[in-house]
Formats: C-alpha cells, sequence, structure tokens
C-alpha cells in the first residue's frame, strides 16, 4: 500500500497540533506502510529528505492566503501520481487531495483537525479569503471517501457542520503522543536560560482566538502572585490579536516580575523540561477538537487545568488527570472560573502530583501512535477496496 500524504505543515514550519499529527502520524505509517509526503514548503527551504515540497512562486507573494493555498493544491494535484490513496490535513491541504483523487482517480480521506465553520474569527487572519477556505473544505469534505474526526465531539461538529454527509463515512481515531520523547525530563540550565525561577505554571500555543490567551491573561489577575506564568506563544494569526496579546502581556508584568513570554517555537528538548517543570498546564481554548499539547503535557506528568470544550474532555479526565473548566461563551464568568481553579489547584502540591502521573499512564496507555497508525491503515484498506466493487 503507498499513500499520499498532503500537509501545510512540516518540518521545520510546524506550528500547531495538525503539523505535529501529520509528522507523527507519518513516522508511524512508515514502518508499516509506504507514504509519500507533499508539503507546501517555503522558497529558500533546504529539499527535505522526508517530504517534497511545493513552494509558492514569488509572483505570487501578493495573494490573499487562501487563493495561494488553491494555487500550491493544483501543483501537488498534479504530483501526488503513483499512490493508492490521499490523505489531507487542513482546509489549506484539502483540495490537492480532492482535487488529486479526481485527476488520478484514487480514494480521498480527510482528517478533521478543525472546522471553517466553527472558526468565524479567521476572518480576521483572511478577510476575503474566508470565504474562499470555506468552499474549499465544504467541496472537500462533501466529496471525501472518509473522514477521520481526531475526537467523538469532533465528529459530532463535523456532522453538524456539513449535514449533508453521510455519517458512516466519518470516524474517530484519536491524535496520539510521542511518550518517549515526550517523558519528564529535568534540566535547570533550561529555566536559567529563559530566567524562570519559583513555581509556575505554563500555556504552550499559537496566538490565536481559539486558544482562549486573552482569557487566561485577563484571569492571570486574580491567580495567587507566588505562581508564575510562561507562555510560549508566537506565530500571531493577524497582527491585531498579536497586538492584543502583547498589550495584555505587558500588562502583566508591569504587577509581576514572574511573566515570562517566550515567542520563539520551543525546540522539544526545551519543551518537555518546561512542561514538566511547570506545576500546572493551562489549556484555556474555546475550541479545540482534542489538543495534541495536553497529552504532550500528561506525558510529561504535568497536571492540566483545562476548559470543557471540543475533544479535550475524551484527553483530560476531570478530577483524575486534571480539571476541567465549563465554557458556554460568556468570557468574564469563564474568566473568573478558571482563575479560581487556578487557585484551588495551585493551593494543592500533592494533588497536582497526583494528577500528573495518572496523567502519564493514561496517555501511554491509550494514545499510542503506533496502535492510532494501525487503525488509520485498517480504514485505507476498507476504503481502497470500497472503491474497487
Amino acid at each position: 500500500m503507498k499513500i499520499g500524504l498532503i500537509t501545510k505543515e512540516w518540518p521545520p514550519h510546524v506550528y500547531g497540533g495538525a503539523g505535529v499529527h501529520a509528522l507523527q502520524l507519518t513516522q508511524a505509517l512508515r514502518s508499516k506502510i509506504e507514504v509519500d509526503v507533499h508539503t507546501f514548503g517555503k522558497n529558500g527551504d533546504a529539499a527535505p529528505t522526508d517530504a517534497t515540497n511545493h513552494p509558492l512562486s514569488d509572483s505570487f507573494a501578493s495573494l490573499n492566503p487562501a487563493l495561494a493555498a488553491l494555487i500550491t493544491d493544483i501543483e501537488i494535484a498534479h504530483a501526488v501520481d503513483g499512490v493508492d490513496l490521499l490523505h489531507s490535513h487542513t482546509w489549506y491541504a484539502n483540495m490537492g487531495g480532492h482535487l488529486g483523487g479526481l485527476l488520478h482517480g484514487v480514494p480521498h480521506v480527510i482528517t478533521a483537525h478543525s472546522l471553517e465553520p466553527d472558526r468565524p474569527w479567521k476572518a480576521e487572519q483572511l478577510g476575503g479569503g474566508y470565504a474562499i477556505s470555506s468552499w474549499a473544505e465544504k467541496n472537500a469534505y462533501e466529496n471525501a471517501d472518509a473522514i477521520i474526526a481526531v475526537s467523538n465531539g469532533m465528529r459530532t461538529d463535523v456532522l453538524k457542520a456539513y449535514p449533508d454527509l453521510d455519517p458512516a463515512k466519518v470516524h474517530v481515531i484519536l491524535n496520539g503522543v510521542d511518550t518517549e520523547a515526550f517523558a519528564p525530563t529535568t534540566d535547570p540550565a533550561i529555566a536559567n536560560h529563559y530566567g524562570i525561577t519559583g513555581r509556575y505554571a505554563i500555556f504552550i500555543g499559537r496566538i490565536t482566538r481559539q486558544k482562549g490567551l486573552a482569557h487566561l491573561l485577563l484571569a492571570w489577575h486574580e491567580v495567587n502572585p507566588d505562581v508564575g506564568l510562561v507562555l510560549a506563544a508566537g506565530n500571531a494569526d493577524e497582527p491585531g490579536i498579536g497586538r492584543e496579546i502583547q498589550e495584555l502581556i505587558e500588562g502583566l508584568q508591569k504587577e509581576r516580575a514572574n511573566i515570562w513570554w517566550i515567542q520563539e517555537r520551543l525546540s522539544l528538548d526545551h519543551m518537555k523540561v518546561l512542561l514538566t517543570g511547570a506545576d500546572l498546564f493551562l489549556c484555556p481554548s474555546i475550541y479545540e477538537p482534542l489538543g495534541i499539547v495536553n497529552l504532550e503535557a500528561m506525558a510529561c506528568e504535568t497536571a492540566v487545568l483545562a476548559s470543557r470544550v471540543g475533544g479535550i474532555p475524551e484527553v483530560v479526565q476531570d478530577g483524575i488527570t486534571g480539571q476541567l473548566v465549563d465554557y458556554n461563551g460568556d468570557g468574564p464568568a469563564f474568566e473568573t472560573a478558571f482563575a479560581r481553579a487556578a487557585n484551588e489547584l495551585l493551593a494543592q502540591p500533592g494533588k497536582l502530583k497526583e494528577f500528573g502521573i495518572a496523567g502519564r499512564k493514561r496517555a501511554i496507555a491509550d494514545f499510542s501512535w503506533d496502535a492510532i497508525a494501525d487503525q488509520t491503515i485498517a480504514l485505507y484498506s476498507r476504503v481502497i477496496a470500497s472503491r474497487k466493487k
């Protein structure tokens, strides 16, 4: 079996959970089947040995990002000949899979990491391109041979967003985590590198509306000032939210000396040390199909405080591996509840340790990439066989 996997994100340009998923799934699949990876890449990148880059010509640099993605998708669709099935990740790549499937007569499978109808704030980033990204996603989903939802909550969202889909085509295969790469790791030199001292909680994520970072920053004014806050947050979706977050962080830093903002993407070595050293991992997302970073924190034996949205409750077991806070669209109420929960947990170091130990056990037992690869290959086989009938 030979699969063509299409993804916008690939090293060195991995900035979100979808990119982590595509990379780690590919690594697990390649121990079992042949996988050709086609990725967007950027001009000037060294040619990767494990993927084919399709960088956009400089002549298209001024295009809206949605139009630019479609141009790259067309190039990828032309290039993916000779595979048994195409598997695309995120709307950026979905049309590459859809058009490639039509062109070469092979089935197309989509992994649903997020949904454009559920992210109206993307209009801030894409402008009129949001209508194009929404059109591209809808057409790709409604014509796909199968859709993989990364959580049961995501499956529900997919069928709600696209009611014309046959529910039998939407399958749940959870995200995974590499529990060998992400494991409890201590190295005081790394905290020293960032100037981090004392107890701290940590947020790791992109600066985007869905991650709820503004809510966290507003809530933190009410959290015990003896506990610091590490914010590994960068890659703003668009300048407006970038400025908003910067102002909120700077406001906190004026009140407290123990607020550390790391804007560059953390390396794996730094990330697992900072996760291990944290009393608490914070995930205040207002939209989250699953949340790989919660799994990464759990794998490092760190307790998680998260919002009860999307697929997060399928990862973070409330009262066992962490605590969940309801979010219903009322920002101030959520911020108050999140701060209260943070204070309660941070006052119980023993409970945090218990949650952390239970979290790693759960990550190892239930979120193995090897098992996820087997489930994915089984779906590929069924889809390919169905096409041959």
